[in-house]
């Protein structure tokens, strides 16, 4: 049984590639920022490698995080983690900044009870999504995770392996009969916030379809988005006051 902790009628907050806000995205670094917040959860990306392994980042090339270019999915992973990331100021001076694997994600996310907001960015295989899957059972905390993805197979390959576990399909616009499709499949809804109304959240909703959306980082729009009574905002910076 999934136990991920959502609680109804609150607006949870997720860390969006860890506190993007104040440490470099996808690291261990931005990971530990948010543990140490009041996020619910802490949102990532991964990918395959060349050599079948799993790494985090949300580029599939290295070149905006790092300034080398690198086709993560043509790389070894231990060639990848060799990488020294750029800071939020552009040096290379932190050692600490590198592209994080699966497992130190998920013993950040363990360490400081947060949930996992993972965003698979390959086109896996199911093959592939049992791995993932296996390395999270095997921390222990995989009740905690939620499936993110744009591919919408991608999330279908979670559900054919976890039936019950909680899965949200990413979104920047909501086409005609999504609601109904997300109904009939029990997953929630990840959508660019603009696309949003106070009509359309009621929409999913009435339909069963819990609703995030992304990415929220002023204030103003924080609040008119927890009027409406969306389930998530999946921010870069924002915090509980």
């Amino acid at each position: 049984m999934n136990t991920v902790k959502i609680q109804t009628g609150e607006t949870l907050l997720v860390a969006h590639r860890g506190l993007s806000g104040l440490e470099m995205e996808n690291t261990c670094a931005a990971f530990v920022a948010a543990g140490n917040r009041s996020y619910f959860g802490i949102e990532t990306d991964v990918h395959r490698t060349g050599d079948g392994g799993f790494i985090l980042l949300h580029d599939r090339n290295t070149a905006r995080v790092a300034r080398d270019s690198i086709d993560v999915e043509e790389t070894t992973f231990d060639t990848l983690r060799k990488l020294r990331l750029c800071d939020r100021d552009g040096t290379k001076n932190r050692a600490d900044l590198h592209l994080p694997s699966l497992e130190e994600y998920v013993d950040i996310c363990k360490r400081y009870e947060k949930a996992c907001v993972l965003e698979l960015k390959s086109d896996f295989t199911e093959e592939e999504v049992r791995g993932i899957i296996g390395r999270v059972k095997a921390l222990g905390w995989l009740d905690h995770v939620i499936f993110i993805a744009f591919d919408y197979e991608n999330l279908l390959r979670v559900r054919k392996i976890l039936p019950e576990q909680p899965c949200q399909f990413l979104t920047e616009t909501i086409p005609e009969g999504l609601a109904e499709k997300l109904a009939a499949s029990r997953m929630g809804l990840d959508v660019y916030y603009p696309a949003l109304t106070r009509e359309l959240v009621q929409r999913f909703h009435e339909k069963g379809v819990q609703v995030n959306c992304w990415t929220v980082n002023e204030k103003a729009d924080a609040e008119r988005l927890m009027d409406w009574g969306v389930d998530f905002i999946t921010t870069n910076i924002l915090e509980k006051e």
